[in-house]
This record gives structure tokens, sequence and C-alpha cells, in this order.
């Protein structure tokens, strides 16, 4: 007897190691740290929820309001943030430039891990720099809670193009990034839409209008995309790959976003 309850013990122990050692395990991707806080250096992240009405943010003002109230439930509220969107030109109203709107930089994520050094490092301002790259990856482009973004092949599964299923499903794709923005960080000054009408529309493209070229200038509701894992179509750029299907937020899971974007500190 005593031999059966001292290897019942000894089992007991070694399932209790395993069981520690499985929750020391590194998070999945969107799994929140257990017990971390955001380094005190942190002045980037990606939202870790989206506003959840498509491309309608509330404009600038409400899409910055985000990213302050994110940062504020993490205990960085005392920095006062800024959404990395660009808006275009509209008669009475010049366009504004995503990156004229996050400060100078260097930028800094949950982990206090350098995200670029200025403006110029973070969009490849030169030939040189843009061949060096920013340090925005996918093990370093995190949200506020230190998650890592569920990206494109990590738990593959044919619903996540459906809205219902990804709202629920929070290990589902989502790493594409609102942004508006050409791939210097300015606004667009062609005639087509890049912004869901400067972040203030959640309309679908009209019935029959073909949504098969992303980056179509067909007049039809559109945001330009980039990802924070650089895994993806078009140029795989972190700011300016592609376009969504729509403006919807039944629209954005076509192409693996849930409008989701970047946000900086600007003190």
């Amino acid at each position: 007897m005593a031999t059966i309850h001292i290897s019942a013990l000894l089992l007991s122990g070694t399932v209790s190691l395993a069981s520690c050692r499985l929750l020391a395990q590194d998070p999945k991707p969107g799994e929140y740290p257990r017990g971390e806080k955001p380094s005190p250096m942190m002045n980037f992240f990606v939202t870790s929820e989206p506003i959840g009405d498509g491309g309608n943010l509330g404009g600038l003002a409400g899409a910055d309001a985000h990213c302050q109230a994110l940062a504020a439930a993490v205990g960085a509220g005392n920095r006062t943030w800024h959404a990395y969107l660009s808006t275009q030109a509209r008669p009475g109203q010049p366009a504004v430039n995503a990156r004229d709107r996050i400060g100078k930089g260097p930028w800094y994520n949950f982990k206090g891990e350098m995200i670029a050094q200025d403006l110029a490092h973070l969009h490849g301002d030169t030939m040189e720099l843009a061949h060096q790259g920013n340090n925005l990856n996918k093990l370093t482009g995190l949200t506020e809670k230190g998650q890592i973004v569920p990206g494109l092949y990590d738990y593959s599964d044919p619903r996540d193009t459906d809205w219902n299923y990804v709202k629920v499903t929070r290990f589902s794709s989502r790493h594409e990034m609102l942004t508006g923005t050409q791939p210097d960080g300015t606004a667009f000054t062609d005639g087509a839409d890049h912004t869901c009408d400067n972040w203030t529309s959640n309309k679908s493209p009209a019935p029959g209008t073909s949504t098969g070229d992303l980056n179509a200038a067909d007049g039809r509701p559109n945001a330009q995309v980039g990802f924070p894992d650089r895994n993806g179509g078009g140029s795989g750029s972190w700011n300016s790959a592609h376009g969504t299907r729509g403006c919807a937020q039944t629209d954005l899971p076509k192409t693996h976003g849930i409008g989701l974007y970047y946000c900086f500190a600007i003190n």
C-alpha cells in the first residue's frame, strides 16, 4: 500500500509539474500574457479589439478615442494616443497624413522593444532604410495587452471570412490593419475611396459590384490595409498592401481583417 501511495504522489507531482510547464508556455496568438503589464516605454500598439462598425470609426477623433481607451485600460492612459490613419482631401477639408499624426519616435511595443527609431526608419524614406526595414513584425506588432495578432495561417479555418464566426473566435485570422495610407505614410490623392469615406462609412458595395480587384478605383467603399506580420496579398506591406472588399463590419473578414489598426503615442 505504501508503494502505491508513493507512486500516486510521484504521479501527481509529475502531472502537476507538467501542468506548470504548460501554463508557463508562451501565450497563443491573441491570448493575454498572464500577469504581465506593458513596459513603461510602450508608445505603440495594435488595437486588441475593433470599434465594431466596420470602417466607421467615428472619424479620426473616434479612432483616437478608441486608442486612448484601450491604453488607459492597461495603465498607459497618461500618454496622448493617436491612430495611424490617413484621410483624403474633401471639399473644404485638406488631406491628413498618417505619418504626421504619430510624433517623431522612437516607438516601443508592449515589451519595450523598439519598433522604429523615427519616421524615416518607420517608412523607409531612403533606399537604404527601405532595404533595412523597420522592426515591426509578427512577434513585435503586439496589442496593448501584449497579444500576438493571429495571422493568415495560424489557425486557418474556412469560416475565417465570416464575421459571425470571427467575432466569437479570438484566434481567427485578423491581421489586417486599417491605415488608408500609401507606403510613405501619406494620404492617397486619386479619386478612389481608400479610407471608408474618411472613417465614417460602414457601407458595403452596391449589389452586383465586382470586388475581385482589391485596389480597384471604381468608386466602391474601400479601405487600404497593411499587415504587422508582413504576410498577405499585395506587397505584404505593414501599412499599405491592398484594399478591403467594402466598409461594413461583415466585409472586413473577407480579406482577413476585423477593423484593427495601429496606435502611437505622440508624447
